[in-house]
């Protein structure tokens, strides 16, 4: 990921959402482990949390671009889906960091 650009890749076609012009972030409250981006160009795509929760590096670029795209206006559907995203992955990693630590 470059800032402000997001390719993701599936099993039939490859898409890049401009992470830093997002007009929605979904990550529905149900069972659903999957995290819905679409920005002002139409271009929309899914990624797993999971790749979140396993790349630190991509999720703090994602939510810094976000967080862009609150700034300027354009994220008219999911801030609060951002902040609980944010509060999930953050919780994950400080397990991860005790886990590791021998500290739970």
């Amino acid at each position: 990921m470059t800032p402000g650009r997001l390719t993701v890749r599936g099993l039939t076609s490859t898409r890049t959402v401009h992470t830093d012009e997002l007009v929605s972030l979904r990550w529905p409250i149900d069972v659903s482990e999957r995290v819905a981006l679409r920005d002002e160009h139409g271009t929309h795509a899914e990624l797993d949390l999971r790749l979140l929760l396993a790349n630190p590096p991509l999720w703090l670029q994602l939510e810094a671009d976000a967080r862009i795209s609150q700034d300027r206006g354009t994220l008219l559907h999911g801030s609060p889906c951002l902040d609980r995203l944010a509060r999930r992955i953050d919780t994950e990693t400080v397990h991860t960091v005790f886990r590791v630590s021998r500290l739970e």
